[in-house]
């Protein structure tokens, strides 16, 4: 019989239990700011029919090209959901008496097969809040205070980069770009912090661009670092989409000066975020010292969504946004944030006592306290060792002596200094 290569899938991996506490601690503060922010839990399957997860108002033909699709015993067409967005928005399509407006929070695993990288796999879990039914910026307002909160809460120092769709598609319509390679162009300007000029102009120049527009789109480019939201106001007359995205643009500057986090919040005119699905203000998250170049968080506002899934032409005023769990958890690496750690409060080490061990763990634990018994027999300075690898708090060893003359020694594993604490093992 031929012997199984066991490997997990590629795109896929397993979490040890010192990665999980640390990837638990980031759920649970994201989880506790998004609750802080009145977010209601919603939970949604994570298979899905295919004609729902590649509508039109899904993802954009780049994300489906990662969609995992499947069929089931009846033949029925699924996939396995490639975000929590478009789930979201089939809820509300569905439930059309929740009450407005209506703030959630998910945190689930969500798959794509698509290329792997530090930080990305084709099986991670995002964490993400949206909001629907607010058609004022301040829905964004608040989500990037919120973002804000939760990495000041897991102290991590970010950036927030920002833009609006309605500005960047106004612009490519001024140098006549083709509305049928609009959403392509806009695909390609998204590159812009990866790839050079001349890759990025020879990408346009194969969707068959004039040499009029390619050259307005090469100056636009590299005016890099000089355009503001104001070098647009040259636009501002010529198109209702500059217009409309300067407008709503104000409007998000204003409650940022308001919330004071504007030197936080910084325009970037080339941000596109590459999903069909955006309309207006878009925004991503970076590390403030940019040692990953990828963002850790993003989102933007998605009028389009739930009406689409419903065929009608009504617009449902929705914004979300979304934190990579496993790039979080990639960043407390960098940072050297993963280090030793234990769930545990105190690690009772018995010697020919477990019966009296179990009895004071139990006691312990109805006090608050987590508590491990070692029930393997090992040697105290085999367990010792243990507990110094695995970054236990407080360690117990418990002899006959103890049990006898009604006391046991609890040493602080940081310290070295140890506590006598009287108890009555016969009475318990």
């Amino acid at each position: 019989m031929k012997k199984m290569d066991y490997q997990n899938v590629r795109g896929t991996q397993d979490y040890l239990p010192r990665q999980e506490m640390v990837r638990r601690n980031i759920r649970r503060t994201l989880e506790d700011t998004f609750i802080a922010y009145g977010c209601q839990p919603l939970e949604t399957p994570i298979l899905n029919y295919t004609d729902l997860m590649a509508s039109k108002y899904a993802g954009g033909a780049e994300i489906l090209q990662e969609m995992y699709t499947l069929t089931d015993r009846g033949e029925r067409d699924l996939a396995l959901r490639y975000d929590l967005t478009i789930p979201f928005a089939k809820v509300v399509a569905m439930n059309p008496t929740i009450p407005m407006p209506f703030k959630r929070y998910e945190i689930g695993k969500v798959f794509r097969d698509g290329p792997i990288k530090a930080g990305r796999y084709r099986e991670f879990t995002q964490c993400d809040v949206d909001i629907v039914g607010v058609e004022s910026q301040a829905a964004e307002a608040e989500l990037m205070m919120m973002a804000l909160d939760a990495f000041k809460n897991l102290n991590v120092n970010v950036e927030i980069q920002f833009n609006n769709r309605k500005l960047l598609y106004g612009l490519l319509q001024q140098f006549e770009v083709p509305e049928e390679v609009m959403n392509r162009v806009i695909l390609v300007l998204d590159k812009v912090e990866k790839v050079s000029i001349e890759s990025m102009l020879a990408e346009l120049a194969q969707l068959q661009l004039t040499s009029n527009s390619l050259i307005q789109i090469k100056d636009f480019v590299e005016s890099k670092g000089q355009l503001t939201i104001q070098s647009f106001k040259q636009w501002e007359r010529k198109n209702s989409y500059v217009q409309e995205g300067l407008r709503e643009l104000a409007e998000l500057t204003i409650y940022l000066e308001t919330l004071e986090i504007q030197d936080m919040c910084i325009f970037n005119p080339f941000l596109a975020r590459g999903l069909e699905i955006y309309t207006g203000t878009i925004y991503e998250i970076f590390l403030a010292d940019g040692r990953i170049r990828s963002s850790i968080g993003s989102g933007g506002r998605y009028d389009n969504a739930i009406g689409g899934l419903l065929n009608s032409e009504k617009t449902f005023a929705t914004v979300g946004i979304s934190f990579g769990l496993d790039v979080i958890y990639l960043a407390f690496e960098l940072l050297g944030r993963v280090n030793k750690c234990s769930l545990i409060d105190i690690y009772i080490i018995p010697i020919g006592t477990v019966k009296e061990a179990l009895k004071l763990a139990t006691n312990l634990r109805s006090q608050g306290k987590r508590v491990e018994v070692e029930l393997s027999n090992k040697k105290v300075n085999k367990a010792m060792e243990r507990a110094n690898r695995e970054g236990v708090a407080h360690v117990i060893v418990l002899g006959n002596d103890e049990i006898l003359n009604g006391f046991y020694y609890i040493k602080n594993m940081q310290t070295g200094k140890s506590e006598k604490v009287v108890y009555n093992f016969i009475n318990q």
